[in-house]
């Protein structure tokens, strides 16, 4: 009996013991077949250690593909201090050739952390430095790569693009506002490691980079050095507080060249001061815009049929009396009678002040607002400004009339150009916009941005007529600086009278030109403003319309503009030279060709009597007594 119990209590032990023992079986079994993958990621984890690779940043292009923001591979400098056998030569190794101090580099190669990135001594390095720190051999040095934004044409679109820091994040600019768009996902080195850092016997692994998106913008880059140019022309002549210059589409919206002076080169952005770097002046600057500001006027009262500008007439006196205040007319005895068009083209104050009284401040200031001054246009850049308008409670009959050509309302760069192409283009005012498509890596385009319409301001006749006005600007009155010969060009001064503390400056002017090209079918509209020019006349047509005039050149060439051959012909001052039109000549006598050609010196070439051909063709302008060349058989 006694035998029989110890038996029993023998197989419940074993019993007891053998069930442990199953479920240890079942456990391994269940980990070796079921978990093993799980498990052996656990571990790799712990083991694993990443050398980040940095990935490179979205390329900023301009419409044509031109690179405007790019990439330069580089390398830094990272220590797993655990592998460093020889602490001491490394630091000093790496000190020498870092151009720091010991101790500077010692906390670098003694801390405690499986990973040291070395900053920002280590960052960024040459290819020279690079390469001395390669050939040391040095346990536990490592260099992986880098990638640092670069700017090949330095200044050029700066403010625009804006600029990145040291880890390669957008601080200004388009860099900042698509930030998420051009950052790329960074990739690794992945090696096994154990706990103090030795190298484990596992094979590396390589996790390549995904570089941002690229971003194209509607800039032209031959246009946008046009610009370029003229902002240094500009300091260079005349020491301005600031210069600007804007080129628009204006049957799109679309921004073909940005430009504005004082700017700074990205790639040494810590040169400048926050003020430099964060303005940009055509978006961002607000000042009473003076004489482009009467094309709004006298749209508005065309629109509204006040006046017939071709037939309607208006005496200017020199000045006139709006309840007590004198408004004279920049030439001092006034221009006497003249039409409409011409108070236009004389940039005559009293006839705009008699346009303004005509409308009325209801009407005037409802324009004012249609045409988008006032508000932010919408434009796709950080910091755009608004400007200000008189509320309409506020005007009196001196603010009506002093509104009416350019001084007091306070306005941007960007809405000025923008209302301006709503008056040339058909009347309708387009929303302005820089980026024109963003593309992923596959280069799919991802988003693609178009023409976005505001309103209609004004009809399709009324901006014919007013093509026609401005184009008479350039050809009969104070833009003539800016007329071309062969194209219609459309145009208007501008001179602003700065104002500080409630009070109007001495002899300290905002200077500007706004022109329409072609006048008859405008493909651009461009704005140049210059505040406070210095060695220089206080008249727009002695400084920002010659200045004009070679942008011109440039947006024709570029845009490949067509001759019109239909131009106004251009009232010419005492300073103009005489051109005259090369006549056809081919197929006549020697004689017959010398009487054709009076106004040219005449190269003959052969000893024949009949012309067979001519340099330059017939019809080319040239100026009286140049050289006309023609070919005997």
């Amino acid at each position: 009996m006694f035998i029989k119990e110890i038996d029993k209590r023998i197989k419940i032990l074993f019993l007891l013991g053998l069930i442990p023992l199953i479920l240890v079986i079942i456990k391994v079994f269940y980990i070796q077949v079921f978990d093993y993958k799980n498990l052996k990621t656990s571990a790799n984890d712990l083991w694993s250690r990443n050398l980040s690779i940095e990935a490179d940043r979205g390329k900023i292009l301009d419409r044509n593909g031109n690179v405007l923001a790019d990439n330069l591979t580089t390398t830094s400098l990272v220590l797993i201090p655990n592998q460093i056998k020889d602490k001491e030569k490394t630091t000093r190794e790496l000190a020498k050739i870092l151009n720091i101090s010991y101790d500077e580099m010692k906390p670098h190669v003694y801390k405690k952390t499986s990973i040291e990135r070395v900053h920002p001594e280590g960052r960024r390095l040459s290819f020279e430095i690079a390469d001395k720190i390669n050939n040391l051999k040095l346990d536990g040095v490592y260099l992986v790569k880098e990638s640092k934004r670069f700017y090949p044409y330095k200044d050029l679109l700066s403010h625009t693009l804006g600029y990145v820091g040291i880890d390669n994040q957008g601080l200004s600019g388009l860099e900042l506002q698509y930030d998420k768009y051009l950052t790329g996902k960074n990739g690794a080195i992945k090696y096994f490691s154990d706990a103090h850092g030795n190298n484990l016997n596992k094979k590396e692994s390589y996790v390549a980079p995904t570089s941002g998106m690229d971003i194209t913008l509607t800039i032209d880059l031959d246009i946008q050095k046009s610009l370029e140019r003229e902002m240094n022309n500009i300091v260079d002549m005349f020491e301005p507080d600031m210069a600007l210059a804007i080129v628009v589409d204006p049957k799109t919206g679309e921004i073909l060249g940005m430009s504005a002076t004082p700017d700074f080169d990205p790639n040494n952005y810590k040169k400048y001061d926050i003020e430099t770097l964060n303005r940009n002046l055509p978006i961002w600057s607000s000042y009473e815009p003076g004489s482009t500001f009467k094309i709004v006027t006298m749209a508005s009262a065309v629109e509204e049929k006040v006046v017939d500008i071709f037939n309607d007439h208006f005496y200017d006196s020199g000045k006139v009396n709006v309840d007590g205040s004198v408004i004279k007319c920049w030439k001092a005895h006034g221009h006497g009678d003249q039409t409409y068009l011409e108070v236009l083209q004389n940039s005559c104050n009293p006839g705009f002040v008699s346009l303004g009284q005509k409308l009325g401040k209801e009407r005037l200031f409802s324009y004012i607002n249609k045409f988008g001054f006032g508000e932010k246009t919408g434009v796709d850049l950080n910091g755009e400004g608004t400007g200000i308008v008189f509320p309409l409670e506020k005007v009196g009959n001196v603010e009506l009339a002093t509104s009416a050509f350019g001084q007091g309302p306070s306005v941007t760069p960007i809405q000025q150009v923008m209302a301006v192409s709503a008056v040339v283009n058909g009347g309708y005012l387009y929303k302005p916009y820089i980026v024109k498509a963003i593309s992923d890596n596959t280069n799919t385009v991802i988003f693609e941005n178009k023409k976005t319409l505001r309103r209609k301001v004004i009809s399709k006749e009324t901006s014919a007529i007013m093509r026609v006005a401005l184009e008479h600007v350039v050809a009969k009155g104070g833009g003539k600086a800016a007329y071309i010969e062969g194209y219609r060009i459309g145009g208007k001064t501008g001179t602003a009278q700065k104002q500080e503390n409630g009070h109007y400056l001495v002899n300290n002017y905002i200077m500007s030109f706004m022109a329409v090209v072609p006048s008859n079918n405008p493909e651009a509209v461009l704005y140049v403003a210059i505040d406070n020019p210095k060695h220089t006349a206080m008249l727009s047509s002695y400084t920002t319309t010659p200045i004009a005039r070679r942008i011109i050149l440039d947006i024709i060439d570029t845009l490949h503009i067509e001759k019109q051959n239909n131009e106004l012909a251009k009232d010419l001052e005492w300073t103009d030279k005489v051109t005259y039109e090369v006549p056809n000549v081919v197929g006549m006598s020697l004689e017959e060709a010398k009487k054709e050609l009076f106004n040219f010196q005449i190269i003959v070439e052969g000893d024949g009597n009949t012309v067979f051909t001519q340099s330059p063709k017939a019809k080319e302008k040239l100026e009286d007594q140049s050289k006309v060349r023609i070919y005997l058989k």
